[in-house]
């Protein structure tokens, strides 16, 4: 006899893993199959958390050589990467994290199957294990949350040894002389970040006219400031077409704007062109189940797909693939089939780039706002008037605060610089609770700290009266 359960998620990333404690919360019988042995996702095994180790073990190695003699802490002799020893670390923190998981499956009363899930029918699970053993499991309602894969370049396969993903960059045996990273996005800054703090010569090619095109336009062009004063160079709007390897080299041919031919040539290429959903062997168009051309699995406003007791979530469907993202989602999907009325705000789901400074959005960029015909007015504060900044050597960067010219609501927050990642989610709340700039900027922020920025940008939306510039 087959195991029937109430819910069944294909997938454990953030967005599966979520989705399936809160089913648990609510009284359901839940399943979650995973094909690889450990749970988590892409997030915590080859994404978000060991990119974040690595960020911040290259950052403490980048501060002792550059900015610790400034505080008075002297070395004596060369200070040295083991770079072996920073990749152990970063998969103790994996490894704990991933064993976080288990403990919550376990404590929730939640059924671990791993092998490959396939639909059978719109009421069963085929899943195939990998020692080729097939179990059957039946489901009242289904929730695909497969997460996605880094796009390909067509004319580049991906060798694993010269030509890389942020899978191998996050494992590499050696610091590059050479990185060439392809694409100027969240993935190729970051990891392009940590391997020039730890000596590499980082060259960033990009498509497009900008690096990061979803964030303000102002926040990308400060990003690529501060970088370049970091030594890393960018070439934008160069098209690459053919990249070729030898035993020890990456060659990377591009076009520039003008039709130049440029060539790029280092020890590794590090290809961060995007993420597409994954969907295969789901079986999901016996269904009737549809994909756009992106590849995304379609949903209604409840996350339901054109099977009804069929859920997708995450980075299958449309949004930005972000995990947090995918946890709203989870919990939704949750709480619309046990019959609740939960909503998502997709104005308010943040953007994080981890690099330093950091970088953090939330709502509308300016050109949207243009775009849309929204009269509004901003305020800008720079960090380098701050005492705080001052007192850590953090002085990049800047908050933003655009407010609408008739009623000053908050409609968007853009912030480059020192903790920027924790920072937004003060403008989240202020934003889910429809606040104006002149609210924000009424609050008391304890002083000194990072959040006085935020402050003081709202002094600036409301009057133009920033008090400390």
């Amino acid at each position: 006899m087959m195991d029937k359960f109430d819910v069944v998620i294909i997938g454990s990333g953030p967005g599966g893993y979520v989705c399936a404690i809160r089913c648990s919360q609510l009284g359901m019988k839940t399943a979650i199959i995973e094909k690889y042995n450990s749970l988590g996702g892409t997030c915590l095994n080859v994404g978000c958390i060991p990119s974040k180790s690595l960020l911040d073990s290259s950052h403490h190695f980048h501060d002792a050589v550059h900015n610790f003699e400034s505080h008075g802490i002297n070395f004596e002799g060369n200070v040295k990467v083991n770079l072996e020893k920073m990749i152990s670390r970063k998969q103790n923190v994996v490894d704990q994290t991933v064993k976080g998981i288990d403990f919550l499956m376990n404590k929730n009363k939640i059924k671990v199957y791993h092998g490959t899930g396939s639909f059978v029918d719109s009421s069963t699970i085929k899943i195939d294990n990998s020692s080729g053993g097939v179990t059957n499991i039946t489901f009242n309602n289904a929730v695909i949350a497969t997460g996605s894969k880094p796009t390909n370049l067509p004319f580049a396969k991906i060798d694993k040894k010269r030509i890389i993903t942020s899978t191998e960059a996050l494992n590499l045996k050696e610091i590059p002389k050479k990185l060439i990273v392809i694409g100027g996005g969240v993935i190729g800054l970051e990891l392009g970040q940590v391997y020039s703090r730890l000596g590499a010569e980082v060259s960033v090619v990009e498509y497009s006219n900008t690096i990061t095109p979803f964030m303000d336009a102002s926040i990308s062009k400060e990003l690529m400031r501060i970088f370049k004063k970091q030594k890393i160079k960018f070439y934008l709007s160069h098209k690459v077409f053919q990249i070729s390897t030898s035993e020890d080299n990456v060659s990377v041919h591009a076009e520039d704007n003008n039709g130049n031919k440029v060539l790029f040539e280092g020890d590794y290429c590090l290809v961060s062109v995007g993420r597409k959903p994954f969907t295969e062997n789901l079986n999901i168009s016996s269904l009737g189940i549809e994909t756009n051309d992106k590849g995304q699995i379609k949903v209604n406003d409840q996350l339901q797909t054109s099977c009804s007791n069929v859920y997708a979530i995450g980075d299958v469907i449309k949004g930005p693939m972000l995990a947090h993202k995918a946890e709203e989602e989870g919990v939704m999907v949750a709480e619309i089939i046990a019959k609740q009325k939960p909503h998502i705000n997709y104005n308010l789901i943040p953007n994080v780039i981890y690099t330093w400074p950091e970088v953090a959005s939330v709502g509308k960029t300016e050109k949207q706002l243009s775009d849309d015909g929204v009269e509004y007015k901003k305020g800008q504060f720079p960090f380098r008037a701050l005492g705080r900044s001052r007192a850590s050597m953090d002085t990049d960067g800047f908050v933003k605060i655009l407010a609408d010219k008739k009623t000053d609501e908050v409609l968007g927050v853009h912030i480059i610089g020192a903790r920027a990642a924790d920072l937004i989610a003060e403008a989240v709340t202020a934003m889910e609770f429809r606040a104006s700039a002149e609210d924000i900027s009424r609050m008391s922020h304890s002083h000194p700290t990072y959040a006085e920025a935020i402050k003081e940008a709202a002094l600036a939306a409301t009057q133009d009266r920033a008090l400390h510039i």
